[in-house]
């Protein structure tokens, strides 16, 4: 009895042994599920990370990926999980309960030491750096009803700060107590910021700060109807912020990058991209290689303002970190290793 492939045309059984081939390689090459901790969907983390997420995937079968450095390791499959915030991040990431997450620098210099936060927790061992990311700009968005221009006029206002596994809360505390203004003597708020803006917006509370990089869609909400302000962080008591937090820097919103808003001084953090360190280091490796290709430029830049920040020249300045085997590796063949880093 002739088979199948025997009744087709010559150039058919070509074909079609040439899909069955495809589709059996295909089905030999191991699914590796790689989870990325983000934030808030109305953030900055959860559209940056989206789109690292798409770049550094690389299923069986994609033509894209094709092209040698282009996608991350064979069989990777990535994907963007939100969460509460960087203090969450970085705990998940030092448990493997997640493989990388994007968190601050602040907050990521006090879980390596066991510092601030971390006090309880100790110090967070298995946390290495991969790349720093983009400026993260300090958001205090005020009602306009509250009357509030600077933050010494927070004084027994009803202020979000966040949850206590953001980010958020961490760096808050820092500005505030530069500001000699402690945190009891405001009336504190600890949803999340996505809740936290939707009372805001309804009356519920009068200020609410918020550590993203600009513009932030929930920031650019409460904006966009003119019922919310953004109050700076500018002259003598931002000086004496940067001197007392480190890994703060003094900073600026320009004109135009949120709606009816002028430019505003204040002072940001770093973002920076973290994974457990019992990722491979083959694994971390082509994933910058991915993250760096020319060829995603666009798809990553096109995320959020902020990507167009993630640069490779910056990539390993200042990190808060042990440096990534991996992505040690890979500075090191670029020749961007810098001869001073927390890799050491």
């Amino acid at each position: 009895m002739p088979t199948l492939l025997g009744s087709l045309p010559a150039v058919l059984v070509g074909t079609a042994l040439a899909l069955v081939g495809a589709l059996s390689s295909n089905a030999e090459v191991q699914r590796i599920p790689f989870v990325i901790a983000t934030g808030p969907t109305g953030g900055t983390y959860f559209p940056v990370g989206e789109a690292i997420a798409g770049i550094i995937s690389h299923p069986p079968g994609v033509y894209r990926c094709e092209r040698a450095g282009v996608c991350g390791p064979s069989g990777l499959i990535a994907s963007a999980r939100s969460s509460p915030g960087a203090v969450f991040n970085v705990l998940a990431a030092n448990a493997h309960t997640v493989d990388a997450a994007l968190a601050q620098s602040d907050v990521i210099r006090e879980a390596v030491k066991g510092q601030g936060t971390f006090r309880l927790a100790g110090p967070q061992k298995h946390i290495r750096a991969v790349a720093a990311l983009f400026p993260e700009d300090v958001h205090i968005v005020a009602a306009k009803t509250a009357h509030i221009r600077s933050v010494a006029e927070l004084r027994g206002k009803r202020v979000g700060v966040g949850p206590d596994t953001s980010g958020t809360i961490v760096t808050a505390r820092a500005v505030l107590s530069a500001y000699r203004l402690p945190i009891r003597r405001i009336r504190i708020n600890n949803d999340s910021s996505d809740i936290a803006a939707e009372k805001l917006a309804q009356g519920k509370l009068d200020a609410m700060f918020f550590v993203g990089g600009a513009p932030v869609p929930l920031v650019r909400s409460l904006l966009a109807n003119g019922s919310a302000s953004l109050v700076p962080i500018d002259g003598a008591k931002r000086e004496r912020l940067l001197k007392l937090a480190k890994g703060l820097k003094a900073d600026s919103i320009p004109a135009g990058v949120y709606p009816r808003t002028g430019k505003i001084e204040t002072v940001a953090v770093q973002s920076i991209w973290i994974v457990n360190d019992s990722v491979a280091d083959s694994a971390v490796y082509s994933i910058l290689k991915a993250l760096f290709n020319p060829a995603n430029r666009a798809a990553l830049a096109g995320s959020h303002r902020s990507a167009q920040f993630i640069r490779l020249n910056s990539a390993t300045v200042d990190l808060p970190a042990p440096m990534h085997a991996g992505a040690r590796r890979f500075y090191t063949e670029l020749g961007r290793l810098p001869k001073k880093s927390a890799a050491k």
